[in-house]
């Protein structure tokens, strides 16, 4: 997916973005003349989560010239990858928009400044721009572990305090009061939110995106989760997509923790387990040794440990739980890939992958639907 003639079809050409976003600044800075909208670029990798776009604005103001660079987030026009929390999280960039302002607020988490969300057509779609972070972030493809300023450039100290000071700023999230911080509108139960409710809200969405095909790996997961949930009472903010190629960083150090769209109410051990889940699947999975200074996982949960306070119960549980939820939504990942002629139904990708194989091997258990597609 990171070639461009496997770039998603975007909903506006490049010539469009630059209209509406001139539009969209003209009309949100009316202190500002000669705007001209530059550098328009849209990654390739992007479309099927969130429509990114970098682009730049120059301007004159009365306090002088104004160049700045921006990021917009537009909502994709089938909608988030996620299951949905609760009604107000229906619209993925308008929830994005919403906790990232909200983690800004309360806590010494890096969040990049942002604006309100638009939801008049300059884009099509609802969508909210942020200030450009100047960092680097870690590559998915090829992955880091293997290429990259990671390997190639960082010391053992850089990398150690790479993945140190990433742990140190997901425990900054999960030492937010959630109810202090006024996220009730994220909370799918009538009470306090519970690893069950997570577990029923995947089942729902696995069902749905499924609409009658097998997928017994799946089943085995959401049944062994079911049994073995371990009624985990610390609850709060879970970033939910929490990993280092989420993280821009400067100087081996979070500038900017971005990706929210994947946010909840839960266990905040639920993140511990999806950053160990990423560790696994650039490490071990794909049989790349561990680099140099580049902590082990069982030194991760430590740290971990350390810097929020909270002791890791149970790293398997939630290991076992990450993985579910990204085979849950390579489902719907999959069927947008053949939907979008890049891959071939007969391919199966919304049920042979490689994640699946991934969930599998972590039950111990067969998988009779290997990926056909690495």
């Amino acid at each position: 997916m990171d070639d461009a003639s496997n770039a998603p079809k975007f909903h506006m050409d490049r010539s469009q973005y630059g209209e509406g976003l001139l539009q969209w600044f003209t009309d949100a800075h009316p202190n500002h003349s000669n705007i001209a909208v530059n550098d328009i670029d849209i990654p390739v990798a992007t479309g099927f989560s969130n429509e990114t776009v970098f682009f730049g604005v120059s301007s004159n103001t009365d306090e002088g010239p104004h160049d700045g660079r921006y990021v917009a987030r537009i909502e994709p026009e089938d909608g988030g990858m996620f299951p949905i929390q609760t009604p107000d999280c229906a619209i993925s960039v308008a929830l994005q928009q919403r906790v990232m302002d909200t983690v800004k607020n309360n806590s010494d988490v890096p969040i990049p400044t942002l604006g309100k969300l638009i939801t008049k057509p300059y884009l099509g779609l609802p969508f909210f721009v942020m200030v450009h972070v100047d960092g680097r972030i870690p590559s998915d493809r090829p992955r880091y572990t293997e290429e990259g300023f990671v390997v190639d450039e960082a010391t053992d100290a850089q990398r150690t305090q790479m993945v140190q000071t990433g742990l140190e700023a997901m425990a900054g999230i999960h030492q937010i009061d959630w109810e202090k911080a006024d996220l009730h509108w994220l909370n799918p139960c009538n009470g306090t939110p519970t690893q069950q409710k997570q577990i029923d809200i995947y089942r729902s969405y696995v069902e749905k995106e499924l609409a009658g095909r097998e997928h017994p790996v799946m089943d085995y997961a959401l049944d062994w989760l079911d049994q073995n949930n371990p009624n985990d009472e610390r609850i709060g903010l879970s970033w939910g997509d929490a990993r280092l190629g989420n993280i821009i960083w400067d100087n081996y150090t979070p500038a900017a923790v971005v990706d929210w769209e994947a946010c909840s109410l839960c266990p905040t051990e639920a993140d511990l387990g999806w950053w160990l889940m990423f560790d696994r699947m650039s490490f071990d999975d794909v049989d790349v040794e561990r680099l140099s200074g580049y902590p082990t996982r069982e030194e991760q949960a430590a740290y971990y440990e350390q810097v929020s306070g909270k002791e890791v119960r149970n790293p398997h549980y939630w290991e076992v739980f990450a993985i579910m939820r990204f085979c849950a939504i390579f489902i719907r990942l999959g069927d947008r890939l053949t939907n979008s002629g890049l891959l071939p139904p007969e391919m199966n990708p919304a049920v042979g992958n490689m994640v699946t194989r991934s969930l599998a091997n972590i039950l111990e258990i067969d998988n009779p639907t290997p990926s056909l597609i690495g």
